[in-house]
């Protein structure tokens, strides 16, 4: 008898997961990511479409390379070949809301990725990482190092380089570290040379390398020029970080006369991994692409079988039309005295990946 009852319930278990993969199998979700150039968008594209594709769905996975018509095009064609979802990570956040509107009108859920999809009602869900929280652990770093919460005023010379102006999760960073450090900065305790303490100001255009590495090296010649000697550099990510590393090194930083400044970062890059190991970038925050992946493929899968998806945040995220149910991961503090905890053992990275 017991056989049989557990018979009864394997074929009933299998039964079950056979009609979700059949109501899911003749499903098509487009995935839009920004660029190929950055290591974390390759890596959520490739998780998002191998975690869909088990669980039945076909994919259409395409890279805008940070150009919003081209973008557009793609999210075009995912209509036309009938998408029943989206999941999109914006190459303009705001630039999107009439073809948004187009698949809206068919039926097609829409899931923002990681970029809140801005001036639009027509974003069902948003999944993401607590950028204002990273800011936040980006400024507590500098006020650590420099002991701010103690120190005499005029402590630490400081530079801000933000991430795009046209990034709603760029805002979200700035207005963490300034959460942070704003008090210092008006007090004194902190002194920017430059002046330029405000988000736009300070925005680098789809957070480059090489436009955070001009624009570092021009702040340098204008204002460092004489001698004096920059402390720290908040950079909201490791692809600016990189861009500003170059700068500094060009302009004599690292060695014994001009050592490294403290350099923040965001996204464990595999380079910046190596800088911190090398003692050249200070710290980053780990964004666990495979995690976030989960979240959206979880969501986009709950909304398509017509359950009720999960979202720990119904009321913080305002794209300036409507607030968006989001669902949000924590991000992880790394430096090189936890980064193979963090990185390696967890799988994420392997450890030939880096060189000490």
């Amino acid at each position: 008898m017991k056989k049989v009852i557990l018979l009864l319930v394997v074929f009933v278990a299998l039964a079950v997961t056979a009609a979700v993969y059949l109501r899911s199998s003749d499903k098509t979700v487009g995935v839009c990511m920004p660029m190929r150039a950055v290591d974390r968008w390759m890596l959520d594209g490739d998780n998002i479409k191998k975690q869909l594709e088990a669980k039945g769905y076909k994919v259409i996975l395409e890279y805008a390379e940070n150009d919003n018509e081209r973008q557009r095009a793609q999210i075009e064609n995912m209509i036309d070949r009938r998408c029943s979802a989206l999941i999109i990570a914006a190459a303009d956040c705001y630039g999107l809301n009439d073809v948004l509107e187009k698949a809206r009108k068919n039926d097609i859920k829409i899931i923002a990725y990681d970029r809140l999809l801005m001036q639009t009602e027509f974003v069902d869900y948003y999944c993401t990482f607590d950028n204002f929280e990273v800011g936040a652990v980006q400024g507590e770093y500098i006020e650590k190092a420099f002991n701010l919460k103690d120190a005499a005023p005029e402590s630490a010379n400081i530079e801000i380089v933000s991430g795009a102006a046209d990034d709603s999760c760029a805002v979200e960073n700035y207005n963490g570290q300034m959460s942070v450090l704003k008090p210092y900065i008006d007090g004194g305790k902190i002194k920017v040379f430059s002046g330029e303490t405000g988000f736009e100001p300070t925005a680098i255009a789809d957070w480059s390398s090489e436009g955070a590495k001009n624009y570092m090296k021009n702040l340098l010649s204008k204002y460092y020029a004489d001698g004096a000697q920059l402390d720290a550099v908040l950079s909201a990510n490791d692809s600016m970080a990189r861009g500003v590393i170059e700068a500094l090194e060009e302009a004599g930083y690292g060695s014994k006369d001009k050592p490294w400044p403290v350099i923040t970062g965001q996204d464990c890059d595999k380079e910046n991994v190596t800088a911190m190991i090398k003692g050249v970038q200070s710290m980053s925050l780990f964004i666990d692409t495979r995690a976030l992946a989960t979240r959206a493929v979880d969501l986009t899968d709950d909304i398509l079988l017509g359950k009720t998806p999960t979202i720990n945040n119904a009321t913080r995220y305002d794209n300036e039309v409507k607030i968006v149910p989001a669902s949000i991961c924590k991000p992880i503090y790394v430096d090189k005295n936890n980064y193979s905890e963090v990185l390696v053992r967890s799988g994420y990275y392997k450890r030939e990946d880096f060189t000490e």
